[in-house]
């Protein structure tokens, strides 16, 4: 029987890839700074894990499991966008709503912003002021945000990508390693970046944007993240 510890929250990581892993280790960093979480182990849909240990820690099944936890605080451990919004959305269809909002000790964040429920931001990541995360936003190792900008639901921002000022990023947008956002510039939801693109001009929702500057080489039915 586990002994809860007092003065930390229970928590337990949807995913036990490489990204989950990560962010197993920043909660590590989290604590170190001060105890905040106890780590309960992981949720994976492939049964094979289950039992298994990844880091030391059980995967105690699939997502099935909050059934009986409903007070444990869940991250979603997953970078993709779609993946990350249907494993959301059958947690709260299983009633559960107590989702961890992560942020590294090392992230800079600015004063006078909002970052919604779920969301994690990495180690490194640089923020400015007066900007809008919406929920399980993630931000990875080494980004930046500058001011007034508004990152919607489900967002993933790859290491090193850069944002400017007053720009906008529609829901469930994946935006890649080292890729560049100008002033102003406004993305549509659902659309893909490529690592290293340079985005000088906005984009529309549900295609993939890749070079400099950034130009749609394809295009994808509405609702194709579903």
């Amino acid at each position: 029987m586990t002994t809860h510890k007092p003065h930390t929250q229970r928590i337990v990581i949807v995913g036990t890839g490489g990204h989950a892993r990560e962010v197993h280790e920043l909660i590590e960093d989290i604590n170190a700074a001060a105890p905040t979480w106890e780590i309960m182990g992981w949720l994976d849909s492939n049964t094979a894990t289950h039992g298994t240990t990844v880091h030391d820690l059980f995967v105690l099944g699939d997502i099935d499991w909050l059934r009986a936890n409903p007070n444990v605080y869940v991250t979603v451990a997953i970078g993709a966008p779609p993946t990350r919004r249907r494993v959301v959305e059958s947690a709260r269809a299983l009633g559960h709503t107590r989702f961890a909002t992560l942020i590294h000790p090392t992230a800079l964040i600015g004063r006078r912003v909002e970052i919604g429920e779920g969301t994690v931001i990495c180690a490194g990541v640089i923020t400015s002021t007066d900007y809008r995360l919406g929920q399980h936003v993630l931000i990875n190792r080494m980004a930046t945000v500058a001011h007034d900008d508004h990152l919607h639901d489900f967002v993933t921002i790859a290491p090193s990508a850069v944002i400017s000022g007053n720009v906008t990023i529609g829901e469930g947008t994946d935006l890649g390693t080292n890729a560049t956002v100008n002033q102003g510039v406004e993305i549509g939801a659902w659309t893909i970046v490529g690592s290293g693109a340079v985005v000088t001009k906005s984009l529309p929702a549900n295609c993939t944007a890749v070079g400099a500057p950034a130009r749609p080489i394809k295009e994808r039915q509405v609702g194709w993240h579903l």
